[in-house]
């Protein structure tokens, strides 16, 4: 592991420990990370997704976004996208986002890949201050199985206030039936609490199945797709949501 990458792991996973969680609904387009770094590449990546709440009250949340990233390195990966947020009664760009992925491993070389990330958020009301979240990807594969497991950790910050925190997961494996065409599912789940200690937590997960692909449209270049269905498992979840993400590399 290199200098910086150690360091980097290492204020991170230090800086966690004291977090607690806080009360959080997860995006509609929220998707999942994996570790894995490919130098020079570059990316135009688009995200959507539309949640619907339980019961009759409340209107369905939907969010897009576009991102641009570059494999600066065989290890680092940037990238810098915005986001909209809309419903049935207004809309709104929502935020700016700067996300690194950091790779700790070398490809193949150990039974898991592990990848190190770190985003800031910045949203569109300045009153809302920022979010940061980091944590760490797993990655593993066998045969024709691959699976994702990652562990976040999110901060909401005004000014140098805390607001709270919350801890997630999210999890995902496929199946390689073809380059163009996989089978799978993912699972999202998130605790949250906020700083008030006698506020009560509310566990969010969200689970079903996805389908993935990748066509290579030019010698260096591919357009990489997932969609998801996803349903609420629990009380304080959203009762469905739909979620896809097309990536153009080049």
């Amino acid at each position: 592991m290199k200098p910086l990458q150690l360091t980097l792991f290492t204020l991170i996973f230090a800086n966690s420990l004291p977090l607690y969680a806080a009360s959080y609904l997860s995006d509609p387009a929220d998707y999942i990370h994996n570790p894995i770094v490919e130098e020079g590449e570059r990316e135009i990546d688009t995200k959507f997704g539309t949640q619907s709440p339980k019961g009759s009250s409340g209107n369905s949340q939907s969010e897009a976004s576009v991102g641009l990233g570059y494999g600066v390195n065989s290890w680092w990966f940037t990238e810098v996208y915005g986001n909209t947020m809309w419903n049935a009664n207004n809309a709104n760009f929502d935020a700016v986002e700067w996300e690194n992925k950091f790779q700790l491993t070398e490809t193949g070389k150990y039974p898991v890949d592990i990848g190190l990330l770190i985003e800031l958020e910045r949203p569109q009301d300045r009153n809302s201050g920022y979010e940061v979240q980091y944590g760490l990807l797993l990655q593993s594969e066998w045969r024709k199985w691959q699976a994702n497991l990652n562990f976040l950790m999110q901060g909401h910050y005004n000014a140098t206030i805390n607001q709270g925190s919350f801890f997630g997961y999210q999890g995902q494996l496929k199946y390689r039936l073809q380059p163009q065409f996989e089978l799978g599912a993912q699972i999202y789940s998130w605790l949250g609490q906020t700083n008030n200690w006698n506020s009560n937590q509310q566990q969010q997960t969200s689970a079903g199945p996805a389908v993935f692909g990748k066509t290579k449209v030019g010698a260096k270049q591919a357009i990489e797709y997932n969609l998801a269905y996803l349903w609420g498992t629990t009380a304080s979840s959203p009762k469905n949501t739909i979620r896809a993400q097309i990536e153009y590399e080049f």
